[in-house]
């Protein structure tokens, strides 16, 4: 049967039905976004266990990963007197600056030692591109510049994104509605997400979801 809001649950139950034609999209669970990481997500680690319990039930699971050169143009440090969190623009827009993490071969660019990645069929790596950022899994922030990723999903002919990950106001935002206007159901699963809440930027992902008809469901749903 399906709810009002779009998504599928089994006839007389509470539980997600998942078919082969749905995805499990993670974001980002690095080490760097974790506790004790160099951008730090409150609690970024604490979606590991979700997230592993959550991908069993899927036959599709991919894993994205920030990659950055150390001389990212996003990061404040190669920015002489600026600081993190301050903005820039560039030609593609407004980028904020980060404190340099998940650098290309490093420990914080790592997933997180307890994520579950045997079930991930594709990797893809994002920010490797020194001159430009990239939060979704889809396009970086020029909004033109595929990963690869959409030629993937339509190519294994899958219907429905389910997402979850590292942060949820950044890279699940711009990843989920990515994936909603190239004209799949995306469902993100909030309770395997956790957020930097910059500026307001939680409230602004929630309100963004409504509007693009972006599902958000908890991990209740999957037990």
């Amino acid at each position: 049967m399906r709810r009002a809001d779009g998504i599928r649950l089994a006839i007389g139950t509470l539980s997600m039905k998942i078919s082969d034609r749905d995805v499990l999209l993670v974001i980002d669970v690095q080490n760097d976004f974790c506790t004790g990481g160099a951008l730090a997500v409150p609690g970024g680690e604490k979606v590991v266990p979700a997230i592993n319990r959550i991908a069993q039930k899927f036959a599709n699971v991919v894993l994205t990963q920030d990659w950055h050169p150390g001389d990212h143009v996003s990061f404040a440090a190669n920015h002489p007197g600026k600081q993190p969190f301050q903005t820039i623009e560039l030609d593609y827009g407004t980028q904020v600056l980060w404190p340099t993490h998940c650098v290309q071969g490093t420990a914080g660019a790592e997933f997180h030692r307890d994520l579950d990645l045997t079930r991930a069929s594709l990797v893809v790596r994002k920010g490797f591109r020194r001159g430009i950022d990239s939060y979704s899994a889809l396009f970086e922030n020029d909004k033109k510049t595929p990963t690869g990723l959409l030629g993937y999903l339509r190519e294994r002919e899958l219907k429905t994104v389910f997402v979850a990950g590292l942060a949820l106001d950044f890279c699940v935002r711009f990843s989920a509605e990515d994936a909603r206007k190239a004209g799949f159901e995306v469902v993100v699963i909030e309770d395997a997400c956790r957020g930097i809440d910059l500026n307001g930027s939680v409230a602004a992902t929630h309100r963004s979801f409504k509007e693009v008809g972006i599902s958000t469901i908890s991990l209740e749903a999957f037990l």
